[in-house]
């Protein structure tokens, strides 16, 4: 799980936006809750933004250099497949550079 540390080397953002009750957004609190501190740790200064709007479907979102972004529905995913999708938008931000 080296990939963890290389987040702000890869992407200028990362926000979640997720509902604070509703039982789609449950793996994405869940994926916080779990995720959070140690993703900020490994990256101090990586703005990670948590947006809790009542209803709205969970998302994912990285912004890259240039104010390219990427996105990733996460209903129906659990908490390891949430880290599954963040892991690939990594990768992606990887390949935007090369």
């Amino acid at each position: 799980m080296a990939w963890r540390g290389n987040l702000s080397k890869n992407i200028k953002e990362l926000r979640l936006l997720m509902c604070q009750s509703s039982p789609a957004s449950a793996s994405a609190r869940e994926f916080v809750e779990k995720n959070y501190k140690e993703l900020k740790t490994l990256n101090p200064k990586l703005p990670i933004l948590i947006r809790e709007c009542s209803g709205v479907e969970p998302q994912l979102w990285a912004r890259y250099d240039l104010g390219v972004e990427r996105g990733i529905k996460l209903e129906g995913m659990t908490e390891p497949q949430i880290l599954k999708a963040l892991e690939d938008l990594v990768k992606a931000g990887q390949s935007l550079k090369a």
